[in-house]
């Protein structure tokens, strides 16, 4: 079992004001494997301190020293890929293949495409040609704390922390209690990497906790927030007492339109995106909305694809699906599972309990229930699990009503070859994302939501403007 129970803060590994221990468990196997600590507020304001120490020295070094010092960070992160991918593996149930790949992947590419983001970025910016004396400055924000999830806990992180160094901003994050394996080792990484002591500094902690500390400490200029709805909802109340910058990066619950005259492996790549990371993805497709006359087509078709989906351990290689994240999660999953059958949604693939064979770890049926409707809490809630919703549509009219009947607005997804009609319907879709035809967004494509799935953008450019002030400065004169 590893002892992870220090922090990371100005530079040094300190032990905890006070002894508070929490067991990581491996949900594959549901034993202990690390044991961490969680901060207090003496934590957290030691953490803060520090990064505002480090603030005003950090803020002002040439933005050449910054960016190089994020391409060593980047050089370390790929010669240590390995060790990422196999701590998120044991963290959070992401099979090897998947860990190693697109989970450990995911925040060398962030790190790689903020990089060249940053290199073209103008901080310094006329006004217009109407106004020859004015200038627009763009500075960064300062103290960030951030709070990161334990679904795609490098993706998340790189997306905060790297953006916010690299335009001058100092950071504290509070990852995932429950995968904090991977931040730590990151912590290693900055390290290693030089970053100069204050810029980054690490607590861990729960949302009550540390998490609460950071949303309303008074020296602390921005919180930038991945996670549920509810919890955000919480930070941004008690943010608002600070008058604090809250970015937050919140639920999904995305509509994946299947027209009649979409490409025959649609419903296929539709039902493995829904399962793909167990289900454990804000941004998945689990509502798929099928024009009725290939409806019953469809529902066969998911059938075959779910059942077909593999479940096993994180520790093989393999295209499988592994557990989800707690016992916490596989309960409540559960329970919408059995919500779903007593609604009356029609069960095609997989149920309620774990998968034959499998005693422990926390394990989910592929599920799919079909002839949903959108009243059905299965259609409304955000399971964070392998479990599809299907539901029947006759008209592009009605498909962009049911898509937009929701809170959540994150990522909509669109099948038809008729490209005139994916462009008008992706007009259409209240969301901040639209992937049509299995078409992965570009690198450095803004990441964020409208409605209850937050307010901010993450990734390239965007990504950097979340951390920046804008001065508008007249007499400026010339240089």
């Amino acid at each position: 079992m590893l002892d992870k129970r220090k922090f990371y803060i100005n530079g040094e590994w300190v032990s905890p004001a006070k002894t508070n221990d929490l067991d990581v468990v491996n949900p594959s196997t549901e034993e202990v494997c690390a044991v961490i600590s969680l901060g207090s507020q003496e934590d957290t304001d030691a953490a803060v301190k520090a990064a505002n120490d480090a603030f005003i020295s950090w803020s002002e070094t040439p933005r050449e020293e910054r960016i190089a010092l994020i391409e060593k960070l980047a050089d370390v992160y790929k010669a240590r890929s390995a060790e990422m991918g196999e701590a998120i593996s044991t963290e959070m149930g992401a099979p090897l293949s998947l860990a190693q790949t697109a989970q450990s992947g995911s925040g060398y590419a962030h790190i790689k495409n903020f990089i060249r983001a940053f290199k073209s970025f103008e901080f310094d910016r006329e006004l217009g040609s109407h106004a020859p004396g004015d200038r627009i400055l763009y500075e960064p924000v300062g103290v960030c704390g951030m709070i990161t999830p334990w679904n795609w806990p490098m993706n998340q992180v790189t997306l905060k922390v790297i953006p916010a160094m690299a335009v001058g901003c100092t950071v504290v994050l509070k990852p995932s209690e429950i995968a904090p394996l991977s931040s730590l080792l990151f912590a290693e990484f900055v390290d290693e990497a030089g970053i100069p002591a204050g810029v980054f500094n690490l607590v861990n902690g729960d949302g009550m906790g540390v998490g609460t500390q950071l949303s309303g400490h008074q020296d602390v200029d921005m919180i930038s927030f991945t996670g549920s709805t509810r919890a955000g909802i919480a930070i941004s109340k008690n943010a608002a007492d600070t008058v604090k910058r809250v970015s937050l990066e919140l639920g999904g619950k995305g509509a994946n339109i299947v027209f009649a005259d979409a490409d025959e492996k649609a419903v296929k790549r539709g039902v493995i995106q829904c399962m793909n990371n167990s289900g454990q993805s804000c941004n998945a497709p689990t509502r798929m909305l099928v024009e009725r006359s290939i409806y019953d087509d469809a529902v066969k078709t998911a059938a075959e694809v779910a059942a077909g989906v593999a479940v096993g351990p994180a520790s093989e290689e393999g295209r499988h699906i592994g557990p989800v994240v707690s016992e916490l999660q596989f309960n409540k999953i559960q329970g919408l599972i059995q919500k779903g059958i007593d609604e009356g949604a029609k069960l095609i693939a997989g149920g309620v309990e774990r998968p034959d064979g499998m005693e422990n770890g926390y394990f989910v049926r592929p599920t799919v229930f079909a002839d949903v409707t959108n009243e059905m809490t299965v259609a409304k809630e955000e399971i964070f699990g392998p479990v599809l919703s299907m539901i029947p549509f006759d008209s592009e009219e009605e498909a962009v009503k049911i898509a937009n009947d929701t809170v959540y607005g994150l990522t909509n997804y669109v099948q038809t070859t008729d490209s005139a009609k994916a462009r008008r319907v992706a007009r259409r879709l209240r969301s901040g994302m639209v992937e049509m035809n299995g078409q992965m967004r570009g690198a450095g494509a803004p990441f964020g939501g409208y409605k209850q799935s937050g307010n901010g953008r993450e990734g390239g450019v965007w990504g950097l403007e979340d951390f920046l002030e804008v001065k508008s400065v007249s007499g400026w004169g010339e240089e």
